[in-house]
């Protein structure tokens, strides 16, 4: 895939929250840039356009002009420091933005213009709506409509992100029921909160959240791991199951700290669980053999 450069729209003054730090509150223990961020770090340059704060990943910060000159204004100084020929842009309030997204629509937006002529891809909630801010442009024709929108309006200030993509033929992407929600009120933010935990969601949720904390770019059979946990706890004792996870974690560092790349990081982690599961097993086995002999046989008891 062809590389790219984003730019994240992390300004104005969330009005709906009260005037809060909207890029720094926390769904599921993690800033709302931050979820942002990890969705796109594949990214050769990302271009933050907002105040500066702690990310959790190398960013360059810029202010659009004049402060709180709205989204063609950000995007338009965001824009002039990025290079490669498409470049994503995304806003800050995107809980539930996965790369899957980011995936489909470089892949809508393709390598080279081809005869469709397209310029773009951006992605369309689930009523329909166009999300100009969850998108990929192709950096000539992006740079060239700003510019047009500034000769003729004087400046990009206030101006509505409308009259940009109007002037632009884009592909649409269907962005699916939550990649598109977004966190304008304290309500959103309450609605996200709690689809984090979900029962069906809420463990690759806490994964992810701890990889990203950690700094552990790893892809894990989590499956495993709680395969291991189970039976450490049955074959052994309830507390053996975090203990053994943990020296789990431990091995499989040593191994991977001279892996060749991923695949093979993520192969110690499997060879690690999958000796400490059979240890467990063979110590219940071990327990199941020794629990006849241990039983009274009732003879002698005076049982009838």
């Amino acid at each position: 895939m062809t590389a790219y450069d984003v730019i994240v729209l992390a300004g104005g003054a969330a009005k709906r929250l009260g005037g809060a730090d909207k890029p720094a509150v926390r769904v599921g223990g993690r800033a709302l840039l931050d979820r942002v961020l990890a969705a796109c770090s594949g990214a050769g340059v990302t271009v933050v356009v907002g105040g500066r704060r702690p990310t959790s990943r190398p960013v360059v910060w810029t202010r659009e002009v004049p402060e709180g000159g709205g989204p063609l204004a950000a995007l338009g100084a965001g824009v002039r420091l990025t290079a490669a020929e498409r470049v994503l842009v995304l806003s800050a309030d995107l809980p539930f933005l996965g790369p899957a997204t980011v995936d489909a629509l470089l892949t809508a937006a393709g390598d080279d213009v081809g005869e469709d002529g397209r310029e773009g891809a951006l992605c369309t909630d689930p009523d329909g709506r166009d999300q100009p801010l969850l998108a990929v442009y192709r950096a000539e024709p992006l740079r060239r409509e700003l510019a047009l929108l500034a000769t003729e309006h004087g400046s990009l200030a206030g101006l509505p992100l409308r009259l940009l993509t109007g002037e632009l033929d884009l592909a649409r992407v269907d962005a699916g029921p939550h990649a598109a929600f977004d966190c304008d009120t304290w309500e959103d933010i309450a609605a996200a909160r709690v689809r984090i935990r979900e029962h069906g969601a809420v463990l690759d949720e806490w994964i992810t959240s701890v990889k990203n904390e950690l700094g552990i770019e790893l892809d894990v059979d989590t499956d495993v791991l709680l395969d291991l946990a189970r039976d450490a706890a049955h074959g052994v004792a309830r507390p053996a199951a975090p203990l053994t996870t943990f020296l789990v974690g431990y091995a499989a560092a040593r191994a991977s700290a001279t892996a060749a790349g991923p695949e093979e990081a993520a192969a110690a982690v499997a060879e690690a669980a999958r000796k400490a599961a059979a240890l467990a097993l063979r110590w219940e086995a071990e327990a199941a053999e020794e629990r006849p002999r241990a039983e009274p046989s009732g003879e002698g008891t005076g049982t009838p």
